[in-house]
Order: structure tokens, then sequence, then C-alpha cells
């Protein structure tokens, strides 16, 4: 057909949702009723969809059809956005804080300047790090279930860092690592940052089907797989010791790199052994102090097999060089006096008494959480829509997120994730009301 028809009925769609005569939500004509109704071919109307979804004017849903989106969602709304309008309640993003955190930075930094050591920290480190550091980051995993030498553990920039040092030591361009359906948002970045094909393995609510994960592996070249096996983000779930152990050996028989993200796990307690214990030759730990002290520290840590260290302090030096001397100083502090541990303590109970607000606030509402996590995710109803629900939140003064970042598969959930972590009580059980009543209405 003439380019100038295709193009019409493309401009047509976009001005009528834009407009508003297309309203968010809206159900359009199956691909072969839009070819009727236009007298264009099959494949024409498919093309017209697939250019308007790429304008992100409308989704595309398996078995449900094509809806127009809300398009006066902020861009990145649920990533990229870390500053929140003025009198807004984020939901949105958790950077978990305690009162007095300030007060112990300051006497921190008082101590340091008293120390004998000042200068030395104003040159280069070590790409990983002092070696007396990285003792005092092995002292504290051990704390935590996992025994590995100081010389096998790095000191980097926080997790996210962490993260993306792991994969691009380890991994190329079109190589294929499998991840959770639902994951952290800054994992999928950065896998699509490298070049790197992601595989979906379906989730359950105790966990990864890991039997699909055998399948994947069998019918693809598999390089590694992303896990969150404690206090998963976004669906709060522990991995129980058989899952664990069945993932490590599904990892040994198609010779499987793991990447084990612990950046929560601080506040899940009593639970198997990190997934780097049962499988030290082919894991690497990641995790940090962004969660259990804050997010402007940007320490963080990776444990790894012995084979890898010193290609990982090259991607360190590449990336970054080293972590700054000073911080690194200041969370070795605390590790070693157990403020960390004492601010871990805190949180979990903080974080519990914030899930515990949400039941009685969201009470009538089905949710997947933990106990003692900072997240909840929260299913919608077969006819509600996730951008609907979150641009009407917005104009409640609620951030939220909706199920898009964290999807890796082509079918996304509608859902919508809260982070219970960045505001007071008092604001947080105003938003958790405001969720209730807005996602009632849309049910």
């Amino acid at each position: 057909m003439p380019r100038s028809r295709y193009k019409s009925l493309v401009d047509g769609f976009a001005a009528d949702i834009r407009s508003g005569r297309l309203p968010p939500g809206t159900r359009l004509p199956t691909h072969r009723q839009l070819a009727a109704k236009e007298g264009v071919a099959l494949v024409t109307a498919t093309r017209i969809y697939k250019e308007l979804e790429a304008m992100g004017l409308v989704s595309g849903e398996t078995g449900r059809g094509t809806f127009v989106r809300e398009t006066s969602l902020p861009p990145g709304q649920g990533i990229a956005q870390s500053v929140v309008a003025a009198g807004m309640i984020d939901l949105n993003f958790n950077y978990p804080s305690l009162p007095g955190q300030a007060d112990m930075l300051r006497n921190a930094l008082r101590q340091l300047a008293l120390s004998g050591d000042l200068e030395a920290l104003l040159r280069y480190q070590p790409h990983a790090g002092r070696l007396h550091e990285r003792a005092s980051v092995a002292r504290h995993l051990a704390a935590r279930g996992l025994n590995v030498p100081a010389e096998q553990v790095l000191i980097v920039s926080g997790a996210q860092h962490g993260l993306a040092v792991a994969m691009m030591t380890l991994l190329k361009p079109g190589d294929v690592i499998a991840a959770d359906a639902l994951t952290y948002p800054g994992f999928k970045t950065l896998a699509e940052t490298l070049h790197l094909e992601i595989l979906p393995i379906p989730v359950t609510d105790k966990g990864p089907d890991l039997a699909a994960l055998d399948r994947l592996c069998r019918s693809r070249s598999v390089r590694a797989v992303y896990s969150m096996p404690t206090l998963h983000n976004p669906l709060g779930w522990v991995m129980g010791a058989d899952q664990r152990e069945q993932l490590v050996s599904i990892a040994r028989q198609h010779d499987l790199t793991i990447i084990e993200d612990a950046a929560y796990a601080f506040l899940a307690e009593d639970v198997p052994p990190p997934l780097a214990d049962l499988a030290p030759e082919r894991t690497v730990y990641v995790s940090g102090l962004s969660k259990n002290i804050a997010t402007g520290l940007r320490i963080g840590f990776i444990a790894a097999p012995a084979q890898w260290v010193a290609a990982f302090e090259r991607t360190i030096m590449a990336t970054t060089w080293n972590t700054p001397g000073v911080m690194t100083a200041i969370a070795c502090a605390w590790l070693d006096d157990g403020t960390v541990i004492k601010l871990e303590a805190q949180k979990r109970a903080d974080a519990r008494a914030r899930q515990a607000l949400a039941r009685k606030a969201l009470a009538g509402l089905r949710y997947i959480s933990h106990p003692s996590s900072y997240f909840i995710w929260l299913p919608l109803a077969e006819d509600a829509r996730a951008d609907q629900i979150t641009m009407a939140l917005m104009r409640e003064q609620v951030s939220v997120s909706p199920a898009d970042p964290f999807a890796i598969s082509v079918h996304v959930p509608h859902a919508i994730r809260l982070a219970l972590g960045s505001v007071d009580m008092d604001s947080l059980r105003e938003a958790l009301v405001k969720v209730k009543r807005v996602v009632g209405f849309y049910s």
C-alpha cells in the first residue's frame, strides 16, 4: 500500500490518542478487525500497531489485545526518576534512613580527622581496596554465612557497580543471561547497556521456576544466571535450601556463572546459606551498604572465585580506578565497630513495622511481600491497568512504580510496586490509604 496511506493511519491514531479522543485504557480493534475496517493487509495492520507501540502510545498484551497507554506518565517512571516533585509522597524508590544517622556520620568524620592515616586516604588506593579493608568486609560476610578469604573480596562503588564489574568482566555482547521474569531494574538496564540477551525465568509465589531454567539451558547457550535468592526485589521471596541446591545443580550441569545479588539480604533472618557458599567456584556475590546504612555512602563489595579476582581488578581500574578512600575508611570502621550490625537490626524492625502498617491500610487487597522487606508487589484486577492507576496516584501526590521496569518477559503484568522505606510513617499511612482507594476504584 502507498506509504502515505500507511502513515496517515499511524498519524490518525497518534493524534486521537494524544488529544484524548482515544483515552488511556481504550481497547483498540484486533489486527484483523483493523485490516478489514481500513481495507489494508493484515501485515500492514500489525505494522501500524508496532509503530504506535514503539512511539509509546499503545501496548500489546498477549491474550488481551492492544490498549492505549497512559501517555502523561513521566519518562522513566519507576526506574530513572530519582527526584520527586515537592509534596509528592515517594513510594517509588527505597532509601531507608533512621533517626540519628547524620550524627553518626559527623562523629565518624571527626574520628577520621584525628587518625594518623588521613593523608594516605587522599592518594590512589589499590583497585580492589586495601587488604585490611577487604578483611573487614570478609568478616562481615562471614556473619552472613559466607566464608571467603580477604583476597577474594573486592571493594566497589556500590552494589550496582559490583554488578557492572561482574557482568563486564565475565560476559561479552551477545551472550545470554537468564534472570527472573520480574527482576531488579538496575540489572535489566545494565544487561541492555552491555548488549546481553536476557531470557526470562518464569516466577512462582515461592521462587523461580527452576525446571523452566533447565529447559532454557537445554535449548539455548546460556552463559550466566542472575539471582536474588534472599529478599527478591520486587517479589520478596526467600528461596528455600532445596531450591538453592537445585539452582546450583543446574548451574554446574550447564556450566553457568551465578551472579548473586544480596542487596536486601540483610533484612531476612534465619535463611539458608548464600549461593556463593554452595557453589563458590562459579558464584559472584554482590552486595553493598546502600540499604543497610545509606544510599549516599556508595560502598559495595564483591566476593569472587580466586581465578577471577585479577580480571575484576582490571575492570574496577577501567571504570573507577578505586573506591574513594575516605568513604571506604568510614564504611569499614562501621563494619568493625558493630555500627552496621546495629543499623541492620534497627532497619529490620523498621521494615516489619512498615509491613504491619501496610497490612492494616491495604486490608482486603491481595499483595505479595516479605514480613521484613521494604517493598510490596500489588497485582491488579484483570481489567485494571497499571499506567492508569500510576497516573491517578500521581494526581493524588503519590509516586509508585508500575511493573514495566521490572519485567523482562514479553507479557508485562498489570501490577505496581510500593517502596515503603523512604517516607515517615504518617506519610506512608496516608499514601497507602490513597493506594487502596485508587486501586479499588479501578478494580
